[in-house]
């Protein structure tokens, strides 16, 4: 079981932002900008790669959700939504996440 599943089933605790029936979003313990929360969906799909054609709509709900979010914490002038797969792709949790980054200009390209 993931940390983040365990976090979704409350045995370990998390600052959580947002949730419905799809989706969780959270602070990040180390975050890499002012504002770092994590959106995942409740569905345990590893990493992009392992998306399927019936997790369109979590997919979807994910990104709305990380809009929402950024409204709620007020970056009104911009963020960034990351998704990072497998090893190579910087991955370190088996369980998809978008990074919300936010609350600071973004330099590109990224790393």
């Amino acid at each position: 079981m993931s940390i983040f599943a365990k976090i979704i089933a409350r045995e370990i605790p998390a600052d959580i932002v947002f949730e419905d029936d799809v989706c969780l979003a959270f602070r990040d313990i180390a975050p890499k900008a002012p504002v770092h929360i994590l959106v995942i969906p409740k569905k345990p799909i590893v990493s992009l790669a392992d998306l399927t054609e019936e997790d369109q709509a979590a997919m979807g709900r994910c990104v709305v959700v990380a809009s929402i979010v950024a409204k709620q914490e007020g970056l009104d002038n911009g963020y960034r939504l990351v998704v990072n797969s497998g090893a190579d792709g910087g991955q370190e949790v088996p369980h998809l996440h978008f990074h919300l980054l936010g609350g600071r200009k973004m330099s590109w390209p990224p790393g």
